[in-house]
């Protein structure tokens, strides 16, 4: 049976997480207020985040490790304590951080973003134990940063057309190629690239593709430009070129042309959040809708009165409704049954990400030319929401994945 009740330990680390923000991320916003507000100052001429935005992130996140926040759902063979929390606890924490504190730069940097690509993330389980000893002590103190090197120009959802390749070198490989939408490139360290090593078994799509641990060393790997998206004046994904990068066997992830297995470890725990964090945006933005509808008077009655206003408050509730009892039942399928359930967790991926548009856009209407201001972020929250449809599989592949699983036999509900 499910228990949608938040349990006691994670109301205690909420109430933990609101004092550390009120003492050390409230602060930092006001320090930094000048560079957060205002996009000429947030990003360089470059589009990457400025100096000081850099350094108030990593000031939180460093700040989060050493309050214990950071790696609270690492992996435990990294130094994390990511057995303390369940899938369901992990949901029911991202979901009340956004519900209270919206899409805030800051307080986004307590944990990993994603959970997945970053931090303790499990694709660094695959690491030797000597090459983890030297990289994972940044990670977990929030000065080291990784980005996820996949995608390609011309290999988005399907890895399979993969271009970048590795070459044996005694006992080096050497890496060509380009990676395109990577997220933290412009701020990363070490990027976990993704080539091909056996072309014969990679053009029949049963292996030969192998993850490599790779430096952004200014020369060889370098992260060439910023992506600006949905008019932003920057960005936090970027374009990495790869010419002649010369990398040791030992930085290899897990087994020799078996690295697209990596890609999808900790795949459950990225979409639960990225689901729980869209949730918790909707709750925000929709908080923000009612409030107004019942200070805001047209007509000489407030606007919750009017009809129309009534419809987008309800489609709001029911479309945040339906998504979290849909989150909550997948995490607790994750926690409760032997295999991963497929189906759900591309279903909870793609009515998240388009439920919280549809939701932010609604309440945006109900707010009328004040939604459209930069004042109440609500505008920022939509164009972050209008992004989520896209990364870690487009809502028509996740569609196409939950067909499969039906045609398969995965007919389910329960």
């Amino acid at each position: 049976m499910i228990d949608y009740r938040i349990p006691d330990d994670v109301r205690e680390v909420l109430l933990s997480i609101d004092k550390f923000i009120d003492q050390e991320v409230v602060p930092l916003k006001k320090k930094y207020r000048e560079y957060l507000e205002n996009e000429r100052k947030y990003y360089d001429e470059n589009g990457a985040y400025s100096k000081e935005i850099r350094e108030a992130k990593r000031t939180v996140r460093m700040k989060s490790a050493k309050a214990g926040f950071y790696n609270m759902f690492g992996e435990p063979e990294l130094g994390g304590t990511g057995d303390s929390f369940g899938p369901i606890s992990i949901a029911l924490i991202h979901e009340a951080l956004y519900r209270k504190y919206g899409h805030d730069p800051l307080v986004e940097e307590i944990f990993p973003i994603g959970l997945f690509t970053s931090g303790l993330t499990p694709v660094l389980l695959g690491l030797q134990k000597e090459v983890r000893d030297e990289i994972v002590p940044g990670v977990a103190n929030g000065e080291t940063q990784l980005c996820f090197g996949l995608s390609e120009p011309d290999a988005g959802s399907d890895v399979w057309g993969m271009k970048t390749r590795a070459k044996k070198d005694g006992d080096y490989w050497v890496i060509n190629g380009t990676k395109q939408w990577i997220t933290f490139a412009p701020y990363a360290q070490y990027a976990m690239i993704f080539a091909i090593t056996d072309p014969e078994l990679a053009s029949q799509r049963k292996g030969g593709i192998t993850c490599f641990l790779v430096p952004f060393d200014g020369e060889t790997c370098v992260c060439t430009s910023v992506i600006s998206i949905l008019g932003n004046l920057g960005g936090h994904t970027g374009i990495i070129s790869l010419e002649n990068a010369r990398v040791h066997e030992k930085y290899i992830i897990g087994e020799l042309h078996q690295g697209f297995g990596k890609a999808m470890n900790g795949i459950n725990r990225g979409r639960i959040t990225m689901s729980a964090t869209c949730i918790g945006i909707a709750q925000w933005a929709l908080n923000k809708a009612i409030d107004y509808a019942n200070e805001r008077k047209t007509f000489g009655v407030t606007i919750g009165n009017h009809q129309a206003v009534q419809m987008m408050l309800a489609d709001c509730a029911m479309d945040i409704y339906a998504a979290r009892n849909m989150l909550l039942h997948c995490a607790w399928k994750i926690e409760n049954q032997p295999e991963s359930p497929i189906k759900e967790l591309s279903m909870i991926k793609a009515f998240s990400t388009e439920m919280v548009q549809r939701v932010v856009d609604r309440c945006m209407q109900v707010h009328g030319g004040m939604g459209l201001t930069n004042e109440l972020k609500l505008e920022k929250a939509w164009r972050w929401a209008r992004s989520q449809r896209v990364p870690d599989g487009t809502t028509e592949i996740q569609k196409r994945t939950i067909a499969r699983r039906l045609l398969k036999g995965d007919r389910s509900f329960s």
